[in-house]
């Protein structure tokens, strides 16, 4: 395992098509964390919401550049917002042909979790998605591709 800093980290340059496994616990909001942080609404704008999802692409992005074929990309928050969570992986997946989105209910299928399909949004049980209410947790939301 190793961490890497930020999306200009001199490591993905060593490290680009050599990991099996990337997970992108990316800087949000953290609107998920309402419950626990309820300040956290003051200090939210619909600005601050689009410059941070402008920086979720780009370190998506960079991350995406260290895995060899086979490998597997998780995108993480733990946001509510559409803007940081779908909406990311939405565009990853239309600008990287490259990569197949791996539907959270099949990723999490070996788990055996019990009623695993009610973690799960999206047409497939496309992406993982927990609710404060729904689950007695934070909010939290996952999408993840393998490179072909």
């Amino acid at each position: 395992p190793a961490a890497i800093a930020h999306e200009r980290d001199e490591r993905i340059k060593r490290l680009a098509g050599k990991i099996d496994r990337v997970i992108v616990d990316a800087p949000c909001s953290g609107l998920g964390t309402l419950r626990r942080n309820p300040d956290l609404k003051w200090r939210q704008s619909p600005q601050s919401i689009a410059e941070m999802a402008v920086k979720q692409a780009a370190i998506l992005a960079s991350a995406a550049r260290l895995l060899k074929p086979g490998g597997r990309l998780v995108y993480a928050t733990c946001s509510l917002m559409r803007e940081e969570n779908e909406a990311i992986a939405e565009g990853f997946t239309s600008q990287n042909p490259g990569f197949a989105v791996l539907p959270a209910a099949e990723a999490l299928a070996p788990l055996k979790l019990a009623d695993a399909a009610s973690l799960c949004i999206g047409p497939g049980g496309q992406y993982l998605r927990l609710w404060p209410h729904r689950h007695d947790t934070d909010g939290f939301f996952a999408a993840v591709w393998i490179k072909k």
